[in-house]
């Protein structure tokens, strides 16, 4: 996945969810963020970003933040680009467990919830929710960063859907590069945590990926640990 004339900034403050203000060319502009999630251990004051710019001249902002460094590392915090970034690693067959699918199709409804992505192979077949994940603490990435209910309702249908003869898969694409080990973020939403362990206890496969990121790309990398 590649980004077009990315630019670099540096981080003033975020008011709401949806902006914030960046420095650009020495020039205060308000930008949209591609991540509604809190990243406050990351969007801090005077860290540097980098953005894109919109294609579209109707737009009130002109650029939106698609990454942000922590000390050395760089952390893709785009929240539409998981889903893309997975599918390719599948199309390529660079995730050894979904290698040779037959068939493929992204957004796909199944009971009461949309999923990420669709797959058949050979006599197996099943759905794949995918989690873009960019909080990290001492060497660990863990998701959510906030309470998410619509993930946990997510992975319930998934268990009702092993239940029914599908095989499902939940992914932790860990938008950055260097990280080696993955967990639930009990602390921030215990419902959440506690359905991915009944998930794997249900027989669904957890699968967690760093990345390889840039200024201007992010790229399926290593399969990491998951501590469940």
């Amino acid at each position: 996945m590649e980004y077009i004339r990315v630019v670099e900034g540096v981080f003033i403050k975020r008011p709401n969810r949806f902006i914030a203000h960046v420095l650009i060319d020495n020039k205060e502009e308000i930008v949209h963020v591609k991540n509604t999630g809190r990243c406050l251990e990351i969007l801090k004051p005077g860290v540097k970003v980098f953005l894109e710019p919109s294609t579209n001249p109707n737009r009130k902002t002109k650029y939106s933040l698609i990454s942000v460094y922590k000390k050395d590392m760089l952390i893709n915090i785009d929240s539409q680009v998981p889903n893309k970034v997975v599918y390719d690693g599948i199309v390529s067959n660079h995730i050894e467990c979904l290698k040779d699918v037959t068939f493929l199709k992204r957004e796909v409804t199944y009971n009461n919830s949309r999923f990420d992505i669709y797959y058949e192979k050979g006599k197996e077949k099943g759905f794949i929710e995918v989690k873009g994940v960019t909080l990290e603490e001492d060497g660990i990435a863990m998701f959510p960063d906030a309470p998410t209910t619509r993930g946990t309702k997510h992975i319930n249908e998934l268990i009702e859907g092993n239940k029914e003869g599908y095989i499902n898969y939940i992914f932790f694409l860990i938008q950055m590069d260097e990280i080696n080990r993955f967990k639930p973020n009990i602390e921030r939403d215990k419902a959440f945590s506690e359905a991915v362990k009944k998930a794997k206890e249900n027989g669904i496969t957890i699968l967690g990926y760093n990345s390889g990121v840039t200024r201007d790309s992010i790229i399926i990398n290593k399969k990491i640990y998951i501590d469940i």
